[in-house]
């Protein structure tokens, strides 16, 4: 690929140089020689501005492309409605308003040059809704199966998302509904102190993600006015864009199932990341409360997994030394079951009851 541009800027080189001197040559006034240089030294300058809107646009993709092809020729289709309505009511005036000929031509080009500008412009920032102008025309890459994510209050609300996105697993994937950043604002300045709180840390989070330079972020303009319900919005803004949904709410994923649109869960995900206990392996854990069951201790890991421990309550406060008996997966996440090493007992029990009655008791 590098040898092909080396190739193509060498030709498109050359060929710069040869037109220039070519036509300097045939120049009425200077001698041959001298024109020869200056046609040598445009077809050079020219070249080099060839290379320099190369490296410009070097990010600028065949899709970029296109979609700015189309904005400009409905940018043409609007300066000149916008010309032509201008003479129509000139005409229809009929010599009541009338300008000369030079202010006539300035308003004319004025007019043009806005619809162009206009119309490339309005159609650039929607390209993802074009279709809904144009029939069948949508600008999505038929080889791309990554979908977009979408996100909503609750995961913008999870401190988590800013660590998960640094990995650059969602790069060029985010976006954000201009109409929940509107509702955030709203609640910041009108909720209660716990709905401004969180409004605020959403906010707060967002202006984090847009100095974020390799995520690309980006905002979704579309809204549904008809439809009251920021989840109603939610939904339709991810069936119109074709898109995900990564939230933090727990309940969204049994909504998912309804209503036919994938929720990525951050839960789920930190969740399936945490790492794997195995029986019989020793793990050191604090103390830091009593079981449910007599003589038990709970302790959590760093990334918050429960840890039960037979013969841990005498060692409230303590760090201890513990070997894991099970590992149990709940709908509130993963508990590992222990025994101290120092306790002689080394008690088992029915642990799926015990489950049950801590899922009871949180």
């Amino acid at each position: 690929m590098s040898v092909s541009l080396s190739f193509l800027r060498i030709f498109f080189f050359v060929l710069s140089v040869f037109f220039m001197t070519t036509y300097m040559v045939s120049w009425p006034e200077g001698t041959v020689h001298e024109n020869a240089l200056i046609g040598i030294a445009l077809g050079g300058a020219l070249g080099c501005l060839l290379m320099g809107f190369d490296l410009l646009f070097r990010k600028f993709n065949l899709r970029s492309f296109n979609i700015a092809v189309i904005g400009i020729f409905l940018g043409y289709l609007m300066g000149q409605a916008l010309v032509l309505v201008f003479k129509a009511v000139l005409d229809i005036s009929a010599g009541t308003i009338s300008f000369p000929p030079q202010t006539m031509e300035m308003i004319e080009i004025a007019l043009f040059l806005f619809g162009t500008y206009l119309g490339t412009i309005m159609t650039l920032k929607a390209s993802d809704e074009l279709y809904i102008s144009i029939p069948f025309v949508k600008f999505s890459p038929m080889a791309q199966k990554k979908k977009d994510l979408v996100l909503d209050s609750s995961s913008l609300g999870d401190a988590r998302l800013i660590d998960l996105i640094a990995t650059g697993l969602f790069d060029h994937q985010l976006i954000i509904p201009r109409f929940l950043i509107k509702d955030l604002y709203a609640q910041a300045e009108i909720g209660d102190d716990l709905a401004k709180s969180k409004a605020r840390k959403s906010l707060d989070l967002i202006k984090k993600l847009e100095v974020l330079d390799s995520l690309h972020l980006r905002f979704s303009d579309t809204d549904f006015p008809e439809v009251k319900d920021p989840q109603g919005k939610l939904i339709r803004l991810s069936r119109l864009l074709d898109a995900n949904i990564l939230s933090a709410d727990i309940s969204r994923v049994q909504m998912s199932s309804i209503e036919g649109i994938k929720v990525i869960n951050l839960h789920s995900l930190s969740n399936a990341l945490k790492p794997l206990t195995q029986t019989g392996e020793y793990i050191k854990i604090k103390i830091q409360r009593y079981g449910k069951e007599p003589r038990q201790g709970v302790g959590y890991l760093e990334e918050g997994t429960m840890v039960v421990v037979n013969g841990g309550g005498k060692y409230l406060g303590e760090t201890i030394d513990a070997q894991v008996l099970s590992v149990k997966h709940t709908s509130s996440g993963r508990m590992i079951f222990c025994n101290a090493c120092d306790d002689e007992a080394h008690i088992t029990h029915d642990f799926d009851d015990e489950v049950e009655a801590y899922d009871d008791h949180k």
